[in-house]
């Protein structure tokens, strides 16, 4: 039997059940603010608190307080501000985000003990009949965040304040339609989330082979019965006979060529190598001015060597200017074409931290961070 439908009269959704219906939220929940307090106040003990960090934290599912997000105030605020605590079946709303993908994150309180709403927080506590879990997964939807994202286009300060939340509209399902959905989305989310950990466990232990055998080739070769020597580098440990080590300064040149003008590309050295970036979506670090950033080349190696456990070193594929702060540099003989080896034995050393703790370092080197540095070569 076909379902009757009828128009929900609401932008986000076009037709919903004939008996479901849609109301505003301000016409559903009841809305406060957070606690005032710094992270200077938390405590290692006392009355639990959930404020707009742990709310933005990739821990934080929506649907359910995760425990390891929870910190704690002192009690004294049970008698100043009782106002901010919240209930079994509240929400905490985030009341800023640094991304429109985060606006309308919220936290749905299920534990049987109150929580205090705390810094940068909204409080939102049912007025009507509901099931809360089947709003905290609509609360995760995109057609119910674009109510308010549309609001927030052009700014750079993405503010989901009390009035925007009030004024959006929500589907209202009959209370026993909204305990049956939430209870097969408990389920099937959960089943979701238990293959994602398998996957990701799968994902971790593939990177982790991935990064051994990188550095087992770069620094072993790839024939296994081949005659060894002590290469005289803690971190690389024995090397083929027939290959020798070098201070990086005998192998590039450093570059540092200053546009001078605005127009070109803008490159991003990322874990996912150099590309161009995005400008428009004001995500990271934006300059008021590209000219005095420096030239980089199809074939330049560049490196971010201002986050020695992050950074990362690539080949440039596009020509462009990317930070005066980073290192450009070049292979000096371009006869020697080793380049893509030299790639992966750079990268290796953050992979494995060599950058971090000073396994590749000493004095001298003329690249950054890797002074006096020595690598090995093919000979």
């Amino acid at each position: 039997m076909i379902r009757p439908m009828k128009d929900s009269g609401v932008g986000w959704i076009e037709e919903i059940p004939s008996n479901w219906s849609t109301k505003r939220l301000r016409f559903m929940f009841s809305f406060g603010k957070g606690l005032s307090i710094k992270k200077e106040d938390l405590t290692d003990e006392g009355v639990p608190v959930i404020s707009y960090g742990q709310i933005h934290s990739k821990k934080n599912p929506g649907t359910r307080v995760v425990d390891e997000l929870i910190r704690f105030v002192p009690e004294v605020y049970l008698k100043t501000n009782p106002s901010c605590l919240c209930s079994k079946g509240d929400f905490i709303f985030a009341d800023t985000s640094e991304d429109l993908g985060g606006c309308g994150n919220a936290v749905l309180i299920d534990k049987e003990y109150p929580i205090f709403a705390g810094y940068h927080a909204i409080t939102a506590r049912p007025i009507i009949d509901c099931d809360s879990r089947f709003f905290a997964y609509m609360f995760l939807t995109d057609g119910w965040r674009d109510q308010f994202r549309k609001m927030l286009i052009d700014v750079k300060v993405y503010s989901v304040n009390q009035t925007r939340l009030k004024n959006t509209t929500a589907i209202i399902p009959p209370y026993d339609e909204q305990q049956s959905i939430a209870d097969y989305l408990d389920e099937k989310c959960s089943q979701i989330d238990q293959a994602i950990e398998r996957c990701n466990s799968i994902a971790d232990r593939l990177a982790d082979y991935k990064k051994t055998l990188i550095f087992h080739c770069a620094t072993k070769g790839l024939n296994p019965d081949v005659e060894m020597k002590a290469s005289g580098i803690e971190w690389i440990g024995d090397i083929p006979k027939n290959w020798e080590t070098r201070r990086l300064k005998y192998l590039f040149d450093i570059k540092k060529d200053i546009a001078g003008e605005e127009g070109h590309t803008v490159l991003s050295i990322t874990q996912r190598g150099i590309v161009p970036k995005d400008l428009e979506s004001n995500q990271g670090q934006v300059a008021e001015s590209y000219a005095n950033y420096q030239l980089v080349e199809p074939g330049d190696f560049a490196m971010n060597h201002m986050d020695l456990l992050t950074g990362w070193v690539d080949i440039s594929k596009y020509p462009g200017v990317t930070s005066p702060d980073y290192r450009v540099f070049k292979i000096q003989n371009p006869n020697l074409s080793f380049d893509r080896y030299m790639l992966y034995l750079l990268q290796t050393c953050y992979s494995k931290k060599i950058w971090l703790f000073g396994g590749f370092c000493g004095r001298d080197s003329g690249i950054g961070p890797a002074q006096r540095a020595k690598t090995t070569i093919w000979n």
